[in-house]
């Protein structure tokens, strides 16, 4: 190899290489830019708060007056609109029923999808199935499978559920 050739090589290895990182930048770029991207931002954001604050509404510590207030507020934080409306007009009648009662509520989402998204008007639609491990003060209690249809609004902390359906359980024929 001529001292020429060598230098060649090292030309044509430093433009390759240049190149590579000019399309990946640009590649970088567009995809940033992606609306597909920002939408499933959105999508995950949606899911993950509808999740979170869904479990919140299936959730109670029924055991002591504290633990109902308690759960009352973290019901309250999890909702906004109708729902919102409603259980705070119920409250002094909800806070009676669940120290009464005295059952202890845990609900955990095992699964869950956004049925529907527009990000322009911040609402969603979800669809999720829940267990509830339900503790009564007295008694054996059990895992209750429920499914539940959710509508979403986006606030300034999130996703939070402003209406919330029960859907029935298929029985099996």
């Amino acid at each position: 190899m001529t001292p020429r050739t060598k230098n060649l090589g090292g030309w044509a290895a430093m433009l390759a290489a240049l190149l590579v990182c000019t399309l990946g930048g640009w590649s970088y770029a567009q995809a940033r830019g992606d609306d597909t991207l920002a939408y499933a931002k959105a999508r995950d954001a949606a899911l993950t708060d509808g999740e979170r604050r869904l479990a919140r509404l299936t959730s109670m510590d029924g055991g002591s007056a504290e633990g109902v207030k308690s759960g009352l507020t973290a019901w309250l934080a999890a909702s906004t609109g109708p729902l919102h409306d409603r259980l705070k007009d119920t409250r002094a009648k909800d806070t009676a029923a669940l120290t009464e009662s005295g059952t202890t509520a845990r609900g955990k989402v095992t699964d869950a999808a956004l049925t529907a998204l527009d990000e322009r008007a911040g609402t969603a639609a979800l669809i999720a199935t829940v267990d509830v491990e339900v503790t009564p003060r007295t008694g054996k209690g059990g895992t209750e499978r429920r499914r539940f249809e959710a509508s979403l609004a986006r606030t300034g902390d999130g996703w939070k559920i402003t209406a919330l359906d029960a859907l029935p359980v298929g029985s099996g024929a």
